[in-house]
């Protein structure tokens, strides 16, 4: 038992102190048997058709998707239904709209009772996997519904980051893809492969020198497509298998003022490359000019695969062109943006294009004919030569939407909502966007700056106090932190999530009666859900163990996994309460049978639980162990200092002095706030480097003279 005492003393020494709603024709889906060889959708994130080779760009070569084109049908004129990533990847993969699925924003939820593409393909016999390569798509959309296999695993040290910030390399994800495709024995499979790699300056890499930084992610990611398409040709595959490339939106690149996407519905934002290449290389080299949007992919792809088409889908087999046997009806592509409604309060945009004009419903109305104004800058809304198209668009988009004519010309159909055009206010959303890459990159003060700059333009957007809470909490600026929640509390009194955020930095600065009362005042509020009921009381557990009250804490956290019976905190107040008494067998036989949950049923992991657990397991010098337990706490929960610490400690009582120092490193690195320089300070002086220790002491003290000055 030498290295639990020896790993105490130097703890000491250093002061260490998260039915069926297909009906219709799918009862028949097992009728037909379906045709042999792969089915691959690859999305490729935020790509403009504008930008590549097989659309006519000259500035970029990507030989992967030219490929692709040759051996495929090219849709010219292919769009989405939203720009943003997680709506318009439910479109693509139910075949719906967004006001049908109820998905119009990256943090919605799929329903439980809608069914996607790997659904009805599994149903008929496919293996199905999904791997993605954005946060925005990860298993908790509800956008794993009827896949064998999805893996959403991001980087592990950025759970820090929005679901929207959290990004995995395109490499790392196609290499996942082909060891599925290598495991699955089968060649009836689907396989959806998301990449992320192009966005707009100021995204992830300039892969390309000499080219913009856009148009060299495009390049980068071309690269990933063609290793995958290398190895489907190594493997046999590349022949039998139908493969669908598209995107699920564009990149605004300053053409009307928005660099990114979300905001506008312009051509810039929603046209999109559809490439469709067919087993055999049917079609190969065609071109089809027909209008043709997402919801189209779901009908195609079951009528190539032979599979009859549910009665509910909004889109079109594209069959008929790809093999051109026939035409398809005519329709009219519907896009719409809530972006600037849901974070701002502004107005929300939607519009609805046929093949010559886009109509856009806004509080000031836009009509663009596409074909003479590609780039949509002469807006004939007001002019006298288009009033009948114009009617005949705003006639077109109420039906579709079930709404009255008079709804569609007031640019807003909820009197509750400001009409706020989101062009006249397109600064405010840029700001906001690169406060979000501040926080990526870990600039947090300079984050901090501008979230605020943003709240007084528009006070009453409960996003942006809420991301400011956010960033406050990463900085340690609790103060600022509960002040921002509170505004968020002001704005809506009946959303508990607020109230519970408030509660858990209460507890973080020891105002126990306060972060109880908030912790109450959730449990009482209008809008609990079940996953907010378990929230709270979670947090009121928290809230017990800190002052010791055994009782409250068992009574509180049997209330949560009531609410949520997934819930391992039961198993780890009592461990919790075992582990102060001294009792660390009983307490890791409990943590035992918690962690064991955690990989049968994939349960969410309590915060703290792989620490404690680690904590037991080197008391029964089992410090192998321990070690796994500390990284799987950080993975987790990246900025809990203790684990760090308790991981450098571990290393550096069995004389590992590197990886200890890695550890060090990694702490100021991955949360640099002065309490974690200071921390960082008395472990680098544990393990003798002086200068280090010296340097991380004057870090700590710039961290707290730049927040003396900011107050």
């Amino acid at each position: 038992m030498a290295r639990p005492l020896r790993y105490t003393f130097i703890l000491v020494l250093v002061a260490l102190g998260t039915t069926l709603a297909a009906v219709g024709g799918w009862r028949y889906a097992r009728a037909s048997a379906p045709v042999p060889g792969p089915i691959i959708l690859i999305s490729i994130d935020t790509l403009r058709a504008d930008h590549l080779p097989a659309y006519g760009y000259d500035k970029i070569k990507t030989p992967a998707i030219d490929g692709l084109a040759e051996d495929g049908i090219v849709f010219e004129r292919a769009y989405s239904h939203s720009p943003q990533t997680l709506p318009s990847h439910v479109s693509m993969l139910t075949g719906r709209l967004p006001f049908e699925t109820g998905v119009r924003d990256d943090d919605a939820g799929l329903k439980a009772n809608e069914r996607l593409l790997a659904q009805m393909l599994r149903e008929r016999g496919y293996a199905t996997a999904g791997v993605v390569s954005s946060g925005l798509l990860r298993r908790a959309t509800g956008l794993a519904q009827g896949f064998d296999f999805f893996d959403d695993q991001m980087p592990a040290d950025d759970r820090e980051l929005t679901a929207s910030q959290r990004r995995r390399d395109g490499r790392e994800s196609e290499a996942i893809a082909e060891n599925w495709l290598d495991s699955v024995g089968s060649t009836r499979v689907f396989l959806f492969l998301h990449l992320d790699d192009p966005h707009a300056p100021g995204g992830p890499v300039e892969h390309v020198e000499g080219t913009p930084p856009y148009d060299g992610q495009i390049a980068y990611a071309d690269e990933v497509l063609g290793r995958f398409l290398r190895y489907l040709k190594k493997h046999q595959l590349y022949d039998q298998s139908t493969i669908v490339l598209v995107s699920d939106h564009g990149e605004g690149l300053g053409d009307h003022g928005e660099l990114q996407h979300g905001l506008f519905v312009y051509d810039e934002n929603i046209r999109v490359p559809l490439i469709v290449k067919q087993a055999a290389g049917l079609g190969a080299g065609r071109r089809v000019t027909d209008i043709v949007q997402h919801a189209d992919i779901v009908p195609t792809v079951l009528d190539l695969a032979r599979a009859p088409i549910p009665r509910n889908l909004r889109g079109r087999s594209l069959k008929p062109l790809t093999d051109g046997t026939g035409a398809v009806p005519e329709t009219v592509v519907y896009s719409e943006s809530q972006y600037g409604r849901n974070r701002f309060g502004w107005s929300d945009l939607v519009s609805i294009r046929d093949g010559r004009f886009e109509y856009i419903r806004a509080p000031h109305e836009e009509l663009y004919d596409i074909q003479r104004d590609p780039h949509e800058r002469d807006n004939l809304a007001g002019a006298g030569a288009t009033p009948r198209r114009r009617a005949e668009l705003r006639s077109a988009l109420a039906r579709l939407l079930g709404e009255e004519p008079a709804a569609i010309v007031s640019g807003a159909k909820d009197s509750d909502v400001a009409a706020i055009d989101p062009k006249d206010k397109v600064e405010i959303a840029e700001w906001y966007l690169n406060a979000l890459d501040l926080v990526v990159s870990r600039q947090w003060p300079k984050a901090i700056e501008l979230f605020q700059r943003i709240a007084r333009q528009v006070p009453d957007s409960a996003d942006v106090w809420n991301q400011l809470a956010r960033v406050a909490e990463l900085m340690d600026r609790n103060d600022l932190a509960l002040s921002a929640y509170q505004h968020v509390i002001d704005l809506d009194s009946s959303d508990p999530r607020p109230l519970i955020q408030a509660a858990r930095v209460s507890l973080v600065v020891r105002k126990l009666d306060e972060a109880e009362d908030l912790g109450m005042r959730a449990l009482d509020a209008a809008g609990l859900t079940p996953r907010a009921l378990a929230d709270a009381h979670a947090v009121l557990t928290s809230i017990a163990l800190a002052r010791h009250d055994a009782d409250a804490a068992r009574e509180h956290s049997a209330a949560a996994r009531k609410a949520d019976p997934s819930s391992l905190l039961p198993l780890y107040v009592d461990a919790k309460l075992l582990y102060e008494e001294g009792d660390f067998a009983g307490a890791l036989t409990r943590l035992e049978k918690a962690n064991a949950a955690i990989l049968k049923d994939q349960s969410a992991p309590v915060p703290g639980l792989h620490q404690l657990t680690a904590q037991a397991l080197i008391w029964a010098d089992r410090p192998a162990e321990a070690e796994t337990h500390l990284l799987d706490e950080l993975k987790e929960y990246p900025h809990n200092l203790e684990a760090r610490a308790a991981l450098a400690t571990l290393y550096q009582s069995g004389d590992e002095y590197d990886q200890a120092a890695g550890v060090v490193s990694d702490l100021v690195r991955i949360t640099p706030t002065p309490d974690a320089y200071t921390l960082a300070a008395k472990l680098w002086a544990s393990l003798g480097d002086q200068k280090q220790a010296a340097a991380a002491r004057a870090d700590s003290r710039r961290l707290l003279g730049t927040r003396r000055n900011a107050h």
